[in-house]
């Protein structure tokens, strides 16, 4: 069964809740799907008449999607896939200093690897320029924007505080047409950068501050990374944003909690540009939920960037990052993660979520899908003295003991092994059945053997266990199984082992709240959250090809790296435990 089975039904929310009343009372029924009426048709084409929903992804290209992005990503497609609607991705690219075409087309792929197909609905915010300009021309026009003059400390110094009104600009009695020379004087690049900013002319005495005349346009002599160097002003994000929901025609524009005092503003606009009938009703509605908050991980785009830039982890694709791409390179399945999303639900109220369900969801796709190999990460010889030394024979281990169809694949035994280092102890702890001097085990799917002792170097390392076999208890062949033994070790042929690079990840942080109070972040950082070893594998491993992923019997999930593997040279990433090793931490 794979993980995306166990979504269904999904779980009813809040957002759920508002959509099947919009849809029970024909909110949506008259709409014209294919743009917005006026001189020019919207960017997003037709859609047909069965079409009931439009939700909308919209990243700013300014860096790489993280889990929280995850969890919005597969809240608006997966609504958009239940109730019958499509869903947009649009990237919102209102900022030409801090985009770049990279961040634009990890985001493609990352939305793709998640599993979410926009069909034809892939948009920019610079799709829209020219509408957004036409529109603040308008807003001009009718008084509802003005020029300021104002210097960017003065605007702050006049805006206000929670409890103190602002006070209004000099400037915002200017006429609409001295507005809109200068705004027009603003495109063509006659002014340098911060000389002017349009603003939305609304409230100087407004509780909530995002309606204290916000800035909706601003001078920038930037290229842009689509159109190039056409503007030399662009639209603030605030201003941007509501603007293309409704051009797009988006019923339900889902964002997070940190927007929901930008709401007012948000409606306040498409109210003026609907009442010009420059927009069609029913407007779309934003409504706003809680965002991913996740033990041991830092989702701030500010904190990622320095961990990148001073080199504490290898770039923004380190197994170790909670980056999308970081995830894909630790072994993180869509699957895992698509079901990690429906387990913590959708909700008005902050909460936090402990990073071990995203661990134990991995683990449940994985423990489905991962073929069962064998690899020995910390290598110490065993050596079968009364085994022939010109002989090898084929043992015989399940590929997945949950899917037997899978069959069997044989494994090389041989007279020298590699086991576990932690597999022997001279002097046994209580409770230990491994190898002990006097001690027998079985070697699985292979012999049972009993332990002679062990040969150290003169460190006083252990180099060699000697033991010898009993020839009748091979695994699977007659009267093996009247051998009684606690201890089952695993173990690779020393002469058929493929030596490999493996790469031990764990969280990047050893505390739950990084940085927590006045801490610098940087000293909750886990030394051991990396560990490069030397691992002998299975021989078949040698075959390995790039983000095949597999259950090292006892040690955990591990993928081939997706970038350093090479044909017969695979390099192994740990993807996560077998079990949650921070639990009794």
């Amino acid at each position: 069964m794979s993980a995306d089975a166990k979504l269904s039904p999904p779980a009813t929310n809040f957002i759920r809740n508002i959509i099947e009343a919009d849809l029970a009372g024909g909110k949506y029924a008259a709409r014209r799907w294919g743009g917005r009426p006026g001189p020019a048709q919207a960017h997003a084409g037709a859609t047909p008449d069965e079409e009931k929903i439009r939700t909308r992804f919209p990243p700013e290209p300014n860096g790489y999607l993280h889990y929280g992005h995850a969890k919005s990503i597969c809240l608006n497609f997966g609504l958009a896939r239940d109730y019958g609607g499509v869903c947009h991705l649009r990237f919102d690219d209102t900022n030409p200093e801090k985009e770049e075409k990279e961040y634009v087309e990890s985001i493609i792929d990352s939305v793709k690897w998640l599993g979410f197909d926009w069909r034809e609905n892939l948009y920019h915010a610079s799709d829209y320029f020219a509408w957004m300009y036409e529109f603040a021309e308008y807003l001009i026009r009718t008084g509802h924007a003005y020029v300021d003059s104002q210097s960017a400390d003065e605007m702050r110094a006049n805006r206000g505080t929670l409890t103190e009104p602002g006070r209004d600009s000099p400037n915002r009695e200017r006429s609409p047409e001295e507005s809109l020379d200068l705004f027009r004087r603003m495109k063509i690049g006659e002014f340098p950068d911060g000389a002017h900013v349009l603003r939305a002319r609304i409230d100087m005495a407004s509780p909530n501050l995002n309606l204290r005349d916000p800035a909706i346009y601003r001078i920038r002599h930037a290229s842009h990374h689509n159109t190039g160097d056409i503007w030399c002003v662009y639209p603030m994000y605030t201003y941007a944003h509501p603007i293309e929901d409704a051009l797009e025609n988006i019923t339900h524009s889902i964002c997070t909690l940190e927007f929901e005092d930008q709401r007012p503003f948000y409606d306040w606009l498409l109210e003026r540009l609907a009442e010009g009938g420059l927009l069609q009703r029913p407007l779309p509605q934003q409504i706003e939920f809680s965002r991913l908050n996740l033990t041991y991980v830092l989702l701030s785009k500010r904190k990622l960037i320095q961990l990148v830039e001073e080199g504490h982890v290898d770039a923004w694709d380190d197994p170790r990052m909670p980056t999308l791409v970081g995830a894909r390179r630790r072994g993180f399945t869509p699957e895992g993660m698509r079901l990690f999303a429906e387990r913590i639900g959708v909700s008005k109220s902050d909460s936090w979520i402990d990073f071990s369900l995203l661990e134990d969801c991995m683990r449940e796709h994985l423990n489905e899908i991962a073929p069962r190999r064998i690899a020995v990460l910390d290598p110490v010889k065993l050596i079968i003295d009364n085994y022939p030394a010109d002989l090898s024979e084929d043992c015989f281990a399940q590929n997945h003991p949950q899917h037997p169809e899978l069959g069997k694949r044989a494994m090389p035994f041989s007279r020298e092994l590699w086991i576990e280092r932690e597999d022997f102890m001279e002097v046994p702890a209580k409770g230990y059945f491994r190898l002990f001097p006097g001690n027998s085990v079985r070697l699985r799917y292979g012999y049972v053997v009993k332990c002679g002792g062990g040969v150290k170097d003169a460190d006083g390392n252990i180099t060699e266990v000697h033991c010898e076999y009993m020839p009748d208890s091979k695994s699977g062949t007659p009267g093996a199984d009247t051998y009684k033994v606690k201890g089952n070790l695993h173990w690779v042929s020393a002469a058929h082992a493929h030596a490999a690079e493996v790469r031990l990840y764990d969280r990047l942080f050893s505390a739950a709240s990084p940085g927590a109070g006045d801490r610098d972040f940087l000293q909750d950082l886990n030394a051991d959250s990396k560990r490069v070893i030397t691992a002998y594998l299975e021989a078949s491993l040698k075959d390995a090809k790039a983000e095949e992923r597999y259950q090292f019997e006892r040690h955990g999930y591990f993928v081939a790296d997706r970038i350093d593997s090479l044909p017969a040279a695979p390099v192994f990433n740990r993807t996560v435990t077998l079990r949650d090793s921070w639990g009794k931490t």
